[in-house]
């Protein structure tokens, strides 16, 4: 398909031919008139190449040009008015819709000026100007609106790039958020679970089987986050929650509103948000207590993890920031206070959340 429009833009130089008429049936042509002919094809030849190839060049190298060298000729020899058809085709190309019409009606008044102040004769000069008239603005306008299509295509192709580019970049944070989600907190709850082996051997068998089936769910969990499948529960994280904590030592409370029912998608992500606020209790805190707490207050939905741990004020890590980035896509909000203990408060509006 390239081939036949690469040699269909090749054969329009054709028209080129309208220059010949006024010599071969002129009974008075002599060698000058030729010598015209030859100098305009040379001269516009490869201004007609170039706005093929480059198309940002067109306006000063091509379009100026040929209307320049059809003013000089068109006087002498009216077949050369095509070359205004060839600069409407150009102004089509390479300008905008209004500003191609601009040209179209200078162009249109150069051809009816030459109807005035022309050497050639009636009725051969309006013969050589009219049909260059009505091609200027017919082909002129079929320039404009093909051009008008490449243009929108060409965008349409760079703002699907852009959307696949940026769907990519928003899978592999999901992916990577995913997964730092569920490493951190199943390989916090293994190395947790070794220790207490090796602190009380009688446990050994126990804890052994209990490692075991932490991985085993771990890696399904993982599969599931590669390929997009998983969607955490949050009473299931809550239960995790209790179990893992307690593990430790951690005497945990929880508190949820019976009467809330959460939205699947916004469930998963707060189940997320609170796996982390754990995995960071179990790793950091050194706490006795943990109250967790789930309820809508002022029109939000807050999840709050509290601990009387070590506090600290200790930069935030890749965990926190995932749980706000997680949050802030549900228009909510994590807020990370330090006093006695550490409390996360995640605050999710309730018009989105149920």
């Amino acid at each position: 398909m390239k081939k036949v429009a690469g040699l269909s833009h090749w054969l329009h130089l054709i028209y080129l031919g309208n220059l010949l008429w006024a010599p071969i049936f002129d009974p008075a042509t002599d060698w000058v008139d030729w010598a015209l002919v030859a100098v305009v094809a040379v001269a516009f030849v490869p201004m007609y190449v170039l706005a093929r190839q480059r198309p940002d060049r067109v306006r000063w190298w091509c379009l100026v040009p040929t209307v320049v060298l059809g003013s000089l000729t068109t006087p002498f020899n009216t077949g050369a008015a095509v070359l205004f058809v060839y600069a409407a085709v150009f102004a089509g190309l390479s300008e905008s819709r209004r500003v191609a019409m601009r040209w179209f009606v200078a162009l249109t008044a150069l051809i009816c000026l030459f109807g005035v102040v022309s050497v050639v004769e009636m009725p051969y000069r309006l013969w050589g100007l009219l049909p260059s008239l009505i091609f200027l603005w017919l082909i002129g306008i079929l320039e404009v609106e093909w051009s008008e299509r490449s243009r929108e295509a060409a965008e349409l192709r760079i703002r699907t790039a852009r959307i696949e580019h940026l769907a990519t970049l928003a899978e592999r944070e999901r992916i990577a958020r995913d997964l730092h989600d569920l490493l951190g907190h199943t390989l916090t709850a293994i190395v947790l679970r070794a220790q207490l082996v090796a602190a009380d051997p009688a446990r050994a068998k126990e804890e052994a089987a209990e490692i075991e089936r932490t991985a085993r769910a771990a890696l399904g969990e993982i599969r599931d986050a590669v390929t997009g499948w998983r969607s955490a529960s949050l009473e299931t994280e809550l239960e995790a929650a209790r179990a893992a904590l307690s593990s430790l030592g951690v005497e945990v409370t929880v508190r949820r509103d019976p009467g809330l029912v959460i939205v699947s998608s916004t469930e998963h992500e707060l189940a997320l948000a609170l796996r982390e606020a754990v995995t960071n209790v179990a790793r950091h805190a050194h706490a006795r207590t943990c109250h967790i707490g789930v309820e809508a207050r002022d029109g939000e939905l807050r999840l709050v993890v509290a601990d009387d741990g070590v506090g600290g004020h200790a930069p935030e890590g890749n965990g926190l920031t995932g749980m706000r980035e997680r949050i802030a896509a549900l228009g909510g909000l994590v807020a990370r206070t330090v006093s006695a203990g550490t409390t996360v408060t995640i605050a999710v509006p309730l018009k989105v959340a149920t």
